[in-house]
């Protein structure tokens, strides 16, 4: 019964997204599949933190959307979200939660609120510190870089980070407290809440700022001979770009897989010391 209100519930959400532009049609498939075994194989935890990525993160990419179009042509995608975009984002985390369907631990749940933490603080980066009205600065050098460029950082981006890796942290604590998951032997325990809490919070912070680390360094980054422009396109006006950083295969999809691995390994890290 489970797994078919998963796939109702996710067709729906799914379905909503696509109508509004949210995920592209491979996305939306993507969404579905992903939301049914969040569902059908996790408690409240799993399915709920997934959804409260996907709701704030999609907010903040609608939020003051024709301020931020002229990135358009500097990320590699924007606005609706393909079926690549939805695993880099929630792959790991329905790894994660199969792991714990089969095998129960702690450990498993630690790990995903961090992941999911990480991909919120990185997209909330993404949408809110594009806003910014003062050029970024490089995480490596400090410097003012033209905004939009890989690796870049702001006073409100920061900001962002912070609050969203919180929301997650805040979220996992909320969903453990209504519905126990089988990992765990005292669910209502306030030292565990504090705990995956902490380990969300924490991970995702971290995640974030690797993400930005692995952007400024190895991420791939193009160049416009045509236009001049700097981008994350392998084409621009037309014709392809040439690669000035980075390596070819190190998309930004990429750079959020791994850094949401990093975030994750860092929240379970604090949750089996501390438990």
């Amino acid at each position: 019964m489970d797994w078919l209100i998963g796939l109702a519930g996710s067709i729906i959400v799914a379905g909503l997204a696509y109508r509004k532009r949210s995920l592209t049609q491979s996305g939306a498939l993507a969404a579905v599949v992903m939301g049914t075994v969040y569902y059908g194989s996790g408690s409240l935890i799993w399915f709920g933190l997934l959804l409260t990525f996907f709701i704030t993160s999609t907010f903040w990419s609608k939020w003051n959307k024709r301020k931020k179009s002229r990135f358009d042509q500097i990320y590699e995608k924007t606005g609706e979200r393909d079926a690549h975009q939805v695993m880099a984002n929630g792959g790991l985390g329905m790894l994660l939660c199969v792991c714990n369907a089969i095998f129960p631990h702690p450990g498993w749940l630690f790990s995903f609120a961090g992941v999911m933490a990480t991909v919120n603080a990185d997209t909330w980066a993404t949408e809110i510190g594009s806003l910014s009205r003062s050029l970024p600065r490089s995480v490596l050098t400090g410097k003012r870089v033209p905004a939009g460029t890989s690796g870049a950082v702001s006073t409100i981006g920061t900001i962002a980070t912070i609050l969203g890796a919180a929301t997650i942290g805040g979220a996992a604590v909320v969903c453990l407290y209504i519905a126990a998951d089988p990992a765990f032997s005292i669910p209502y325990q306030w030292s565990l809440l504090i705990l995956i809490g902490i380990c969300g919070t924490v991970g995702g912070i971290v995640g974030a700022f690797t993400d930005s680390f692995l952007g400024a360094t190895i991420q791939a980054a193009y160049h416009c001979e045509k236009c001049g422009a700097n981008t994350e396109r392998t084409t621009h006006c037309g014709q392809p770009t040439t690669l000035v950083k980075g390596f070819r295969w190190m998309t930004n999809d990429i750079v959020n897989g791994v850094s949401s691995v990093f975030g994750g390994v860092i929240a379970w890290l604090i949750g089996i010391f501390w438990l």
